[in-house]
């Protein structure tokens, strides 16, 4: 039996549930609160790192949202991957997945992590570079957007799943509302079911989130 020790706010959750809602498997949600000592500490037991998500599988535990949506792949098969059995054409896949991951999504969460700082002790150089960086990351999204079909690397895949959350986030604060391809691509992504699921279970949790009144008021209703 698999389960999913997650946040429903947290990004790199997201990249999990995307991957189980599309493929239809069954798993057990269950939430982590990290404000409660029991649940800190459980987390700590099953990944000393203590970051979320964890997924659990039998005695089998996997940490890291790409490897565990690798391994359902591999162990839990479904009517469609999230990448190819083919190593070669799963290079393309594994390349977007990084880039929407290391690119967009961490250099966002830079942001946030200034927002949540005390007043006297935020950069804005620090906030400045990452919006930089966010620049040049959407230009070379937009022109390989530009040239695809309906999804990042071919087939719904594990790039799309790290696509959701990147994007969201990012572009609450830090709009690509001037690249056309990647506002197309969102919309895409945002009117999947298994992504509009993750959304909407997400949406009680946004007033945490510190850029809330930057989050488009589609997804707040």
């Amino acid at each position: 039996m698999l389960t999913l020790f997650y946040h429903p706010l947290s990004s790199f959750c997201w990249k999990p549930l995307v991957a189980l809602y599309d493929t239809q498997r069954e798993f057990t949600p269950h939430p982590i609160d990290l404000t409660k000592p029991e649940d800190a500490a459980l987390l700590e037991s099953l990944w000393p790192m203590r970051q979320f998500p964890v997924l659990q599988d039998g005695a089998t535990r996997i940490a890291e949202s790409s490897i565990m949506i690798e391994h359902l792949d591999l162990n839990h098969p479904a009517q469609s991957r999230m990448l190819p059995a083919d190593p070669q054409a799963a290079l393309p896949i594994r390349l977007w997945d990084r880039f929407f991951d290391m690119n967009i999504q961490l250099v966002m969460q830079k942001i946030v992590d200034d927002a949540l700082r005390p007043p006297e002790r935020r950069d804005p150089v620090i906030v400045e570079q990452a919006r930089d960086k966010l620049d040049r990351a959407y230009r070379v999204a937009e022109r390989h957007l530009s040239g695809q079909g309906d999804w990042a690397a071919g087939a719904f895949s594990l790039a799309d799943c790290a696509a959701l959350p990147a994007l969201f986030y990012a572009g609450a604060i830090h709009p690509f509302d001037d690249h056309p391809a990647m506002r197309a691509y969102f919309d895409r992504l945002v009117q999947r079911p298994s992504c509009a699921r993750v959304l909407d279970e997400a949406k009680p949790w946004f007033r945490y989130f510190p850029f809330q009144d930057r989050i488009p008021a589609r997804f707040m209703t």
